[in-house]
């Protein structure tokens, strides 16, 4: 059975106030002004509404509160500001909910509280603007803990200082990071782990290197290497390769993963004669992008996504014809960017063909006969591609051949979860979709197999792969 003392400490008045002496449970004080309410919650909820039975509050000319003591009218206290609580006292609202005796204290504990957060989300907002902090920034768990702490310390918290952000905590955050490295290659002695070559490209156009190291603890970053020389020729690239392993420790490494670039084919080669127990793996979705990068080349969806190209270019150019497709599309765009720049030309030809209908009406419609832009001399060959037939049949024969495989990329290159155990299955199923998009006819689709299983079977099937290895950061 509860008793009385633990009854009481379920009212929402002990948010708002906390005891001083343990042993006196009437004597509240207050968390936003440090006023001890004796009395116990009621006597606080009075104070936290401005309704304390020896004062009578009055409004001043200023539009300041006054405190009347003993109710005479005689003696008065200074004027103090309207505080954060004083804002929600007596709404229009609250005088009629006051009669019937119903929901009062939460009226005012949820009014104040949205207040609250929402002053706070403004704060935080314009400090990410003025920091030009990237928005991706609030998904870090990082973020949320921080969030948490300061709520947790309540009104008054002191602001880190510049020297204790750039010093002293700099250096708790350096502790705490070596920390967790020394736990990651602790694991990397017991289970093995994995290198990974990151390869990239700066605004300059200069080639850069992010070595990673992945084990079953997650991903760790070791240094970022400027890489224009190591590209050049396949022996740079391996020596960079192997002097990554002697640092990492020859004996912890398993394999090492990289993109599908030449170099790092070369040197790979170099790499496994050289110490055979190491096995290379490429990245599942630079190896899928080259299979689309290699369809696209084929003559006639070359053509097909030219024509695409040349489509959405004129329309996306002129404003006034974005806002006419999207009457037409029912605000629906053309253009669907993905992050390979084949998947996004397949992407938008899909797009394209879903909306083909609605694409055919804007080009023969009166809006676009009595437009500026029906007078151009560039509009007649791309009014002719739309309405051209063997242009959608090309479409369609584009993403017969190209969706299956554009599945498995967005598949692999996903977050949700990883890309092993399931990517040769769904390889398989990507080719029996495209087979059976072409009931079988094998004159159709015995060019696409063919560059599928160039790219697939000859750069995915390493020794590696039947020992359960797969990544894909």
């Amino acid at each position: 059975m509860a008793t009385r003392d633990s009854n009481s400490r379920k009212d929402i008045a002990w948010k708002y106030a906390y005891l001083a002496n343990q042993n006196n449970k009437n004597d509240l004080t207050c968390n936003f002004c440090e006023k001890v309410a004796k009395g116990g919650a009621y006597r606080l909820k009075q104070h936290l509404v401005g309704e304390e039975e020896d004062e009578v509050a009055e409004v001043d000319a200023h539009g300041k509160r006054v405190q009347n003591v003993g109710g005479s009218g005689t003696s008065k206290k200074k004027p103090r500001h309207v505080s954060s609580m004083d804002a929600f006292v007596r709404p229009p609202k609250l005088a009629q909910m006051e009669k019937s005796g119903k929901g009062v204290q939460t009226t005012i504990n949820d009014a104040y509280k949205k207040e609250l957060r929402e002053k706070a989300y403004v704060d935080i907002a314009r400090w990410m603007y003025e920091a030009a902090i990237s928005f991706n920034a609030v998904n870090y768990d990082s973020f949320n803990a921080a969030v948490q702490s300061i709520g947790r310390y309540e009104i008054g918290m002191k602001l880190p200082s510049y020297h204790e952000v750039r010093i002293p905590l700099l250096k708790k955050e350096v502790v705490h990071t070596n920390d967790i490295m020394k736990t990651h290659k602790e694991e990397w002695a017991k289970t093995r782990c994995s290198i990974i070559a990151n390869g990239w490209k700066d605004k300059s156009h200069r080639s850069l290197i992010n070595f990673l190291v992945n084990c079953s603890k997650g991903s760790m970053f070791i240094e970022s290497i400027k890489a224009s020389s190591y590209m050049k020729t396949a022996e740079r690239m391996f020596q960079l390769l192997y002097s990554m392993v002697e640092k990492i420790g020859e004996d912890k490494v398993v394999q090492i993963i990289t993109n599908n670039d030449s170099s790092y084919v070369m040197a790979r080669r170099l790499l496994e004669a050289k110490r055979s127990h190491l096995y290379w793996t490429p990245y599942a979705a630079h190896c899928l992008d080259l299979m689309l990068e290699d369809i696209a080349k084929l003559p006639t969806i070359m053509r097909t996504i030219k024509r695409a190209i040349e489509l959405t270019e004129y329309i996306y150019n002129r404003t006034g014809l974005i806002n006419m497709m999207r009457q037409f599309t029912g605000q629906m765009n053309l253009l669907r960017p993905a992050k390979t720049r084949f998947a996004t030309s397949f992407l938008t030809l899909s797009s394209i063909h879903k909306q083909k209908e609605n694409v055919r009406k804007m080009f023969t419609s009166k809006d676009w006969t009595r437009s500026k832009w029906a007078k151009e001399l560039t509009k007649k060959r791309v009014a002719q591609t739309v309405l051209m037939p063997t242009f959608w049949n090309t479409v369609v024969y584009s993403l017969k051949v190209s969706s299956p495989i554009v599945r498995v990329l967005r598949l692999v290159d996903g977050e949700k979860r990883p890309a092993m155990g399931y990517i040769y299955e769904a390889m398989d199923r990507a080719k029996e979709a495209i087979e059976k998009s072409f009931n079988g006819r094998e004159e159709r689709y015995k060019e696409i197999f063919e560059i599928i299983d160039r790219r697939w079977d000859c750069q995915l099937h390493r020794p590696l792969h039947a020992a359960g290895y797969f990544f894909n950061p």
